[in-house]
């Protein structure tokens, strides 16, 4: 103590000086220089001190890199403006979403970790989590959140699923006090994880159980949620973001989204109307922060080799960083007491015109050995696990493992040694644009053989949460080289690929995935029987994700399909389904088509496809104030459907009965009806038939019992919040009214 009080009394404003000791226990996070030996009161010789420069690492050196790290320049305002939204929302418990938005290589990430470092030094407990949507897989479903959870329970992605189920067990009792609750969150989060029964599920209640688990969290202290690579992420994980800023209130959520500005080309309105939402566009860094930055990596580089480096970077750091690389790897420069310097004339320096070609140079410069590696890895995405490198490469382990740490020393790869990391143990390329370069260099047949050998790796495991990685390897694949008798069978083994990324998806609620792997699964699909089951499906999950233009295509063509196969059933609730899209605007056309499909004479009640017109078409007479022939043609449905077990539909059926009886003041059965219905829909979990009969039974209760409608409006508004229910929530706030 007494000598850091004695430095300190002889430290230069701004910098901080400390004794070996100091340097010695914290020189794992912190860099310093030599400050020189200073004559200290009470010292009887000169005392070495050491000028801490900045951190370069989490509390005892956790992820710490061992390569090049440059000094932090030219974004000083923006960290200050991360950090201080952090403390807004830490101190007005509220959430936020900062969205940092930049090209490749201008800094994002660079930037999350100077916040994560600084993070990781406040007083304070702070809950961190950090996703990444895989650059590989076309937007796995939920990627990044999954990881996010992984991070809090404290598995990898590889841990089985005795190990995961208890350790997210632990976690619940950790921070879910309630135990109905921890019963109700358990099922969904399992779920994101790929563990549990597949299917159908409402993406509300899942939303709604992932969303608490954070808010739990946040009751304790900040969470803090960092979205890495958000360009690549699902549509799903975007809405989820969203509405996690949306919905939750009174607790300290700090969501930052790391991405390019591709983002902005799908979400035109990503981060709009929310209340807390700030947009960060990262420009190129200015000539001066570029001259810093390379005098801080290489104080020696002569002026003119700077400026050439500094005019080819066009302010776009990693040109910089990559350029020093190519020389410490072709030992133009070479390492010296923890500084780099040149080690022979560089004022002749061919610098590369491009960031690519940089990129393209460096990896040219490996053993072909090398170079084969990289560009089987590049194959797999930013990150990945050695079993399935060795079953694209075709080698083994040991040979493997001494290229990759070559590697990782020439700065291509690096090792996640992030003891909290669910990617820990898997290398990684150092940056995206290196993956990206490195899979452009791979000849058509290279891709194919390569893609084909990592899907039935992943094929091998049989894990649900990868089936949108196994159906984009088998895709690009086929894509690759179509052609063929070998490119048929690789285009059958992508629609059943692509099929269970498609039930995937639904499962986890994220529809308009589920309709891009069927869309893609069409692609490859020349058998019209298996086009029409493909249509079915996509015109199902158009119609879920509201893009009714798309569902009505779909429809369109299955009818077609089904009438040149004849296969009448299928046609018939082609047609109901087309008829329901066409009520979104063309209800004159819908209702034509409806009634010519139930007044055929050869479609008798017991028909399949009987019922989902039927239902169709009664909603629709309902809507255009028809109500006579709405009840009678709901009564000619119910005993067919009920019989048939199909539950949604005789409840929808029911619901629509009792609002045209309504409409016709036959209030009593109305309200019978409608209650029975409700009753119906919530005892079985069809939540948005629950939110549709709840909306309709408060309306028919208003004009004679406004207190019983005031009391289920408020139920019914219970079950949207919970649900996460936008549309049910301004429905039942407005009968509440």
């Amino acid at each position: 103590m007494n000598t850091a009080s004695c430095l300190q009394s002889v430290a230069p404003p701004g910098t901080v000086l400390a004794g070996e000791g100091t340097r010695r226990a914290a020189s794992g996070a912190i860099a310093f220089e030599e400050a020189g030996a200073h004559t200290l009161r009470g010292k009887t010789s000169p005392v070495p001190a050491f000028r801490a420069l900045r951190v370069v690492a989490q509390r005892g050196g956790v992820g710490r890199s061992e390569g090049l790290e440059p000094p932090f320049v030219g974004r000083e305002n923006e960290l200050q403006l991360i950090k201080d939204f952090y403390h807004a929302t830490a101190r007005e418990r509220g959430p936020r979403l900062v969205s940092v938005i930049g090209q490749a290589g201008i800094g994002k990430s660079r930037l999350a970790w100077e916040f994560l470092k600084y993070i990781d030094g406040v007083t304070e407990i702070v809950y961190w989590h950090q996703g990444r949507s895989p650059a590989y897989g076309d937007g796995i479903t939920f990627w990044a959140l999954g990881e996010m959870v992984r991070m809090r329970i404290g598995v990898g992605e590889g841990a089985d699923e005795a190990s995961t189920r208890e350790r997210l067990s632990a976690t619940l009792q950790e921070f879910v006090p309630d135990g109905d609750e921890r019963r109700t969150l358990e099922g969904p989060l399992l779920h994101l994880l790929g563990i549990g029964e597949a299917g159908a599920h409402d993406r509300g209640p899942l939303f709604v159980a992932w969303r608490a688990f954070f808010e739990r969290i946040a009751e304790r202290g900040p969470v803090v949620m960092v979205f890495e690579d958000l360009q690549w992420a699902d549509e799903g994980l975007l809405d989820f973001i969203e509405e996690l800023v949306s919905w939750s209130r009174g607790r300290s959520l700090y969501l930052i989204t790391l991405a390019r500005p591709e983002l902005l080309d799908r979400r035109p309105t990503w981060g709009a109307g929310q209340r807390s939402f700030t947009s960060l566009n990262l420009a190129p860094l200015s000539g001066d922060a570029m001259h810093a930055l390379l005098a801080g990596l290489v104080p020696g580089l002569p002026a003119p080799v700077i400026e050439r480096i500094v005019e080819r970077a066009e302010g776009i750091p990693l040109y910089a960083v990559e350029t020093v690389r190519m020389l410490l790897n072709d030992g133009q420069i070479e390492r010296r007491d923890g500084t780099f310097e040149p080690t022979g004339d560089l004022s002749e320096l061919a610098v590369p015109e491009s960031l690519q070609a940089l990129i393209a140079a460096r990896i040219d410069a490996l053993s072909p050995a090398e170079r084969a590696l990289v560009q089987d890895a590049s194959v797999l995405g930013l990150s990945f696990m050695l079993p399935v490198l060795t079953a694209v490469a075709r080698s083994e382990p040991d040979a493997i493992e001494p290229m990759l740490r070559h590697l990782a020393q020439r700065e291509i790869l690096a090792l996640d040694d992030d003891p909290r990391s669910p990617e820990r143990g898997q290398d990684r390329f150092v940056q995206g644009l290196l993956r990206e370069v490195a899979y452009s260099t791979l000849s058509r047949d290279d891709r194919r053989a390569r893609h084909l050998a990592a899907a039935r790796y992943f094929e091998s495991l049989g894990d649900d949460e990868l089936a949108g990685v196994l159906a984009q390897h088998y895709v690009d694949a086929y894509r690759a080289h179509p052609d063929g008798p070998e490119g048929a069978a690789v285009a059958a083994q992508a629609r059943v690929a692509l099929r269970g990324a498609a039930n995937r998806a639904t499962g986890l609620g994220s529809h308009r995935r589920a309709l891009a792997y069927l869309e893609s699964a069409l692609a490859v699909t020349s058998d019209p029987a298996e086009e029409l089951e493909l249509r079915v499906a996509a015109g199902r999950a158009a119609s879920t994700a509201g893009l009714f233009d798309q569902g009505t295509a779909h429809c369109e063509r299955a009818i077609v399909l089904a009438t040149e196969l004849g296969d009448l059933p299928t046609r018939r609730r082609a047609i109901a389904s087309l008829g329901q899209y066409l009520t979104e605007g063309h209800l004159g056309r819908a209702r034509q088509l409806l009634k010519e499909a139930y007044e055929d004479p050869d479609l008798k009640p017991e028909d399949p496809g009987f019922v989902e017109i039927a239902e169709a078409l009664a909603k629709i007479e309902m809507r255009t104030l028809n109500e006579p022939s709405a009840i009678e043609i709901a009564n000619a449905a119910l005993p067919t459907a009920e019989v048939a077990g199909q539950e949604d539909l005789t409840i929808e059926l029911l619901i629509t009965r009792g609002v045209s009886l309504a409409n016709l003041g036959r209030l009593v059965e109305a309200v019978v009806t409608l209650t029975g219905a409700t009753e119906m829909a919530r005892r079985h979990g069809h939540l948005e038939t629950a939110h549709r009969a709840a909306i309709n039974l408060a309306y028919a209760l208003e004009p004679e019992d406004p207190v019983r409608g005031l009391e289920v409006s408020r139920a019914g508004l219970e079950l949207a919040r919970k649900t996460g229910n936008a549309w049910a929530t301004r429905y039942l706030l407005g009968n509440a009214a």
